[in-house]
C-alpha cells in the first residue's frame, strides 16, 4: 500500500464513543487521542493512521482525499451537503434531533423573512425554503438559545438531545428537520481505490451495530 489508510475522527464527545469502534476493527492508537495537541496518530497497524479533527472538518477531509474514511454526525453531513460522500454505516451513536425552536408560546411571523440563528445555515435555508419561507440567517457557534430571548432572531435551528437546555432558557422545540446520529463516511473515490481495505471494515461495523441494537 503506497499510503496508509487514513481515518478521520471528530474531536469531542463523539471521539470517546468512537474508541470501541476502532477496537472492533482491530485498530489501537499508538497513544491517547484525548488531551493531546497532535492531530495525526499512528496505530498498531502500519497500514492505518488516524486524524483527529474538528467535527465540521471531517467531511471536507474525506471528500478531498485528506482522509479515506471518517466518522461524522448526520447533522454535520447535511450541512456540508456533498454528493461525493457515501454513508455505508449508521453507527447509531450520538443520537439527537435537528429541530427548530422558538420562545415558549410564540409562533413565527406569518409573513415576511424569518431571522434564523444557527450554525446549520444550509440546512436552515433548505428547510424553510421547503416551507415557502425565506430567511435571514445569523451564523452562531454557541449560545444559540439566547438569540430569540434577546431579540436577535425569531427562531433557532440546532441539535436537540433532551431539550433541557431549551427549557432552561425559555424556549421550546417546534419542528423536526432531521434525525441525526454518527455515520461512517467514505469518499466515493476511496470506495473504489481502497475497496479491498474498506469493505471489510464496513461489514464488521454493520455487524457491530446489529449486535449493539440486539442487546
Amino acid at each position: 500500500m503506497s499510503q496508509p489508510l487514513t481515518f478521520a475522527l471528530a474531536k469531542g464527545r463523539l471521539l470517546e464513543e468512537t474508541l470501541p469502534l476502532l477496537a472492533e476493527l482491530g485498530i489501537e492508537p499508538s497513544e491517547s487521542l484525548t488531551g493531546s495537541r497532535k492531530l495525526m496518530f499512528e496505530t498498531n497497524r502500519p497500514d492505518v493512521r488516524l486524524l483527529v479533527l474538528r467535527a465540521t472538518d471531517v467531511p471536507p477531509y474525506v471528500e478531498r482525499g485528506g482522509a479515506h474514511l471518517g466518522i461524522a454526525g448526520k447533522d454535520t453531513l447535511l450541512e456540508y451537503g456533498s454528493d461525493m460522500l457515501c454513508e455505508p454505516v449508521d453507527l447509531q451513536l450520538s443520537k439527537c434531533r435537528l429541530m427548530t425552536a422558538t420562545k415558549k408560546g410564540e409562533e413565527l411571523p406569518a409573513t415576511g423573512r424569518i431571522r434564523v440563528a444557527t450554525k446549520y445555515v444550509n440546512v436552515a435555508r433548505q428547510y424553510f425554503a421547503s416551507q415557502g419561507r425565506q430567511i435571514d440567517p445569523i451564523k452562531l457557534y454557541g449560545a444559540m438559545e439566547l438569540a430569540p430571548i434577546v431579540g436577535l432572531a425569531d427562531v433557532i435551528v440546532d441539535v436537540v438531545d433532551t431539550g433541557n437546555t431549551l427549557k432552561a432558557n425559555g424556549l421550546e422545540a417546534k419542528d423536526l428537520i432531521a434525525h441525526s446520529s454518527a455515520r461512517l463516511v467514505v469518499s466515493r473515490v476511496a470506495m473504489k481505490t481502497r475497496h479491498q481495505h474498506i469493505a471489510p471494515m464496513i461489514e464488521r461495523l454493520n455487524e457491530w451495530v446489529k449486535t449493539q441494537n440486539a442487546t
